[in-house]
């Protein structure tokens, strides 16, 4: 797709997220709630060299709110505890597909790199009814296989379950889904946010300096994608980590029961005042977690 067939809308086409009027009844707890109606996430990523990212990923979800979170991880060598999160419960990357984990969302991508084994894992994840996130190495090898591009297209016209999903690339990762360059991806981006949900048939967080969330309402037609700009945000959150932070924020959101436009948006929405609370003291991902818990919090009681 070249730079020509990203046209037609402008920023000031996309109204801004306001989360006061996003439907968020799915994260108000009874009084007698417990672990299990906070939902669980599982993040399935963390090859040889890369268990940082799945572990940023499951910190994030725990922060945002997810009462149960597991990591699946790539590397047969990987740890069998966080240390500073114990919380986390670390898995083998199959174990997540065992019929007693009570899933309510999955993360994919984190630190997941692109050899075989990790295409197989894609593949299995996307046949599930499992709301879904896609980040990441799982984007890169979408963008290298249309075997699983059919896969991800397949949950999207099934309609006995209740499978959603969402993909959160960066521009690099959208010019590779779109055969486009950066160049163009920034050059308008609302049109790519567009033609990602659209290509992809799922939300599509295009992320960058005014994240943009795009989706297809349901029964609308393909004609008909509606795009939104977060109006949060800060250049602190351009370092390493701050997208697997993201992708484990908003899984938890998904887990906790919100469907995936709600979901993407508020978690962007919080991701990016976050960002701006961050000190200059601690500029990184890691401390992200606690203005993420603070901020989310406001929404999750």
């Amino acid at each position: 797709m070249g730079a020509s067939m990203l046209s037609g809308m402008t920023h000031a086409d996309c109204p801004d997220i306001d989360p006061a009027t996003l439907d968020l009844s799915a994260l108000h707890l009874p009084v007698d709630a417990h672990k299990g109606s906070r939902g669980a996430v599982g993040i399935l990523g963390g090859a040889a060299g890369m268990l940082g990212a799945a572990w940023l990923a499951g910190r994030a979800a725990l922060h945002g709110g997810a009462g149960r979170v597991y990591v699946g991880q790539i590397d047969p060598a990987a740890p069998a505890v966080d240390p500073l999160y114990p919380e986390l419960m670390l898995r083998r990357a199959e174990a997540l597909f065992a019929d007693d984990l009570p899933l309510t969302a999955l993360v994919v991508g984190p630190g997941m790199g692109v050899a075989p084994p990790a295409a197989e894992l894609l593949a299995t994840a996307l046949g599930t009814s499992i709301p879904l996130l896609l980040d990441a190495d799982a984007l890169n090898l979408l963008a290298r296989r249309a075997d699983l591009v059919d896969r991800l297209h397949a949950r999207a016209t099934r309609r006995v379950d209740p499978a959603t999903t969402i993909i959160t690339p960066h521009p690099g990762e959208a010019a590779r889904l779109l055969n486009t360059m950066v160049e163009a991806i920034q050059a308008d981006r609302p049109a790519a946010a567009r033609a990602l949900a659209e290509r992809c048939r799922c939300v599509a967080v295009l992320k960058g300096a005014g994240t943009l969330v795009a989706w297809l309402a349901e029964g609308a037609s393909l004609s008909d994608i509606r795009v939104v700009r977060n109006p949060t945000g800060s250049n602190r959150l351009a370092t390493a980590g701050t997208g697997d932070v993201l992708s484990g924020l908003i899984g938890a959101l998904l887990a906790r029961g919100l469907d995936a436009p709600t979901a993407a948006q508020l978690g962007v929405w919080v991701h990016g005042r976050a960002g701006e609370l961050l000190s200059a003291k601690q500029p990184t991902a890691s401390g992200l977690l606690q203005w993420i818990a603070a901020v989310a919090g406001k929404w999750r009681a």
